[in-house]
């Protein structure tokens, strides 16, 4: 491919940007709270989990409510409070 005035490397250097930007854009992890905090397991609803799991790679990812191994940050004393919910990370099932 000959364009007038770029050469392959600008090209090659203008995709790698591209590619190390998307995937820094797809990264997304929240910033921890600044009060006392626990995570709290198994009662995230879709798509407003806080954490990445085996099954999705960043926070507000989830395709469930309540997948066991997604959590949310709440105040700490609060996860025991809540149904279904545990401060204990599930066992990999693998």
């Amino acid at each position: 491919m000959n364009i007038p005035g770029v050469n392959r490397q600008s090209i090659l250097a203008a995709a790698m940007a591209t590619l190390i930007g998307s995937a820094a854009v797809a990264q997304v992890h929240p910033e921890k709270p600044t009060y006392p905090y626990e995570k709290c397991y198994g009662v995230a609803r879709a798509g407003f989990n806080d954490c990445f799991t085996a099954k999705n790679s960043c926070a507000g990812t989830t395709t469930k409510d309540n997948e066991p191994q997604a959590w949310i940050y709440v105040p700490k004393g609060t996860c025991s409070r809540i149904v279904g919910g545990s401060t204990a990370a599930p066992k990999d099932p693998g």
